[in-house]
């Protein structure tokens, strides 16, 4: 069946519906409350309303704001864990992998090879440790289902194989590598976009510039920051899912947030590699600085593990430290090193690690603390406080978060199905007015240029031509600026995608912003498209 074109799109996020949502919110009580829109607070949201449970979310800024932003764009397999003994995070992450590579999201999440190099820089034993981590991780992989056709087994390469998957590579010495493959997202915001469309799809509000105030055994005590009105929410349980700054709304949460910094680069300079690098610190075989390709013509160097006491800061910068030691890594193994004048780009997030130190056990750096996720239930807010985790096993941490408030505030709910749920734009996900979901493969409309279409589909799956059809901007099915950013897909961003403004969509949805030079190129044809699409 054709879809209706007057039919409304449930899964659209924009300021008329949030404007709705947020005036029928006071004289409501909803299920379940969920503060914080990152990835975990959108895979809480989608977890509840799955579960036929009504839900509104309220977020203080915008989508993926925080830490959901800034990772490496990676859905790790578990191999750092592995390394690290951690037996039981890295089965929680080779399952979740799987299930967003093969049902959830395949759409956004594609395999990428990652290569060791061998050469004088790289130790014997770290190159044997890495072979051996390889191997460990193909049993993760096979343990979990995921068939190498989604994700390649791990082999050795001749030293010609690695200098065409990484040009950029000193080639004096070079005898080759080893080579694994893992998980790599389009973009993890796009993943925080999807998750939160597709909960709104099944009834959840989803509230962008709405701040929780004070949680209430009850509900919260919200403002609008937009308009700057108060409200007061009831609600039978409360999740909060605000990541690092879980702390700032109930103080006894106890985290101890680690800062990882990226650097960005442009892919020419390191030959526009086909796969990523994995160097090792010097003296490790369990630590590595990556250098990963990406969209928009970016590689993406990353990262490191600082502790970060404090205050925590809106958005976190980098420190000249830690470009300067991403630098060093992963010159290491360069042909010709890299310097600050490459560097196009930088990003810091930080990570909300749970403090589990004790007198007899602390003093333990941040790189090797455990990515454990923690499900308690406050006795202060009476709110239960999902913490820790990664971006990998949001789904999990979700899953046991509403878990935990069905039983705290005896909620009567179907069971979890987000295992099987796809997301909006993976196939199998139906489009609005039609009973089936429309090929993920298809032909570019007439007059797209084919490296645009390509990068569209990438990023919006099943819903390209959607995207493209409902644009009413001109020139829709070309590029903005000198990007693979199709116009009409800024116009999405403010329509189905919950951008407020045109700092949503180059910081967020498209993420533009990553580059300063880019942004400033490229801000006021953005600003332009989205004044057209907000006027009446």
């Amino acid at each position: 069946m054709r879809r209706d074109p007057t039919a409304p799109d449930p899964t659209a996020l924009n300021a008329a519906r949030r404007a709705r949502e947020l005036d029928g919110l006071a004289s409501a009580e909803v299920d379940v409350l969920v503060v914080g829109g990152g990835v975990t607070g959108a895979g809480v949201a989608l977890d509840a309303a799955s579960r036929g449970l009504s839900v509104a979310l309220v977020e203080a800024r915008d989508l993926a704001w925080g830490t959901s932003r800034f990772s490496s764009k990676l859905v790790h397999g578990g191999l750092r864990y592995l390394a690290t003994g951690d037996l039981a995070v890295a089965r929680e992450s080779a399952r979740e992998r799987h299930l967003l590579m093969t049902r959830i999201a395949p759409h956004l999440v594609r395999p990428l090879g990652q290569l060791v190099p061998v050469l004088p820089a790289v130790s014997a034993r770290q190159v044997a440790v890495a072979a051996v981590g390889m191997s460990l991780g193909d049993l993760l992989r096979r343990g979990a289902r995921t068939p190498s056709s989604a994700l390649p087994p791990w082999r050795r390469t001749s030293a010609a194989d690695a200098l065409r998957l990484a040009p950029a590579l000193a080639p004096a010495g070079l005898r080759g590598g080893i080579l694994g493959h893992d998980g790599q997202l389009v973009d993890d915001a796009r993943l925080v976009v999807a998750l939160a469309r597709t909960a709104a799809g099944l009834g959840a509000r989803v509230l962008t510039r709405t701040r929780a105030d004070r949680i209430r055994p009850d509900g919260a005590d919200l403002t609008c920051t937009v308009t700057g009105e108060s409200l007061s929410v009831r609600a039978r349980a409360v999740i909060s899912a605000t990541g690092v700054w879980a702390g700032t709304i109930d103080p006894s949460v106890r985290l101890r947030p680690s800062r990882g910094t990226h650097l960005v680069v442009p892919a020419q300079r390191l030959g526009s590699p086909r796969a990523g690098l994995m160097v090792p610190l010097p003296g490790s075989v369990s630590r590595f600085v990556f250098a990963l390709p990406q969209q928009h013509g970016r590689v993406f160097v990353g990262l490191t593990d600082e502790e970060a006491p404090g205050p925590v800061p809106d958005v976190a910068e980098p420190t000249p430290a830690e470009i300067g030691f991403l630098l060093r890594t992963v010159s290491r193994v360069l042909e010709l090193p890299l310097t600050s004048d490459d560097v196009v780009g930088a990003y810091a997030g930080l990570r909300p690690l749970v403090d589990t130190a004790t007198p007899a056990g602390g003093g333990r750096g941040t790189a090797d603390m455990s990515r454990r996720h923690l499900v308690t239930v406050s006795e202060g807010t009476g709110a239960v406080n999902v913490l820790g985790g990664k971006l990998t096993t949001y789904r999990q941490m979700a899953q046991d978060a509403v878990d935990a408030a069905i039983r705290h505030a005896d909620l009567r709910a179907a069971p979890c199905r987000t295992h099987s749920l796809p997301l909006a734009g993976a196939p199998g996900a139906a489009a609005p007015g039609t009973r089936g979901a429309p090929s993920a493969r298809s032909a570019p409309p007439p007059g797209t240029d084919p490296r645009l279409w390509a990068a569209v589909t990438a990023r919006h799956g099943t819903e390209a031509h959607r995207v493209i059809a409902a644009a009413r901007t001109d020139r829709a099915a070309t590029a903005v600026g000198h990007l693979r950013i199709a116009r009409a897909e800024i116009e999405w961003a403010v329509t189905h995608e919950g951008a407020l403004d045109a700092d949503d969509v180059l910081d967020r949805r498209t993420r533009i912003g990553l580059v300063p030079a880019d942004r400033g190129a490229l801000a006021d044809e953005i600003e332009e498209i989205v004044a057209e699409t907000t006027a009446p």
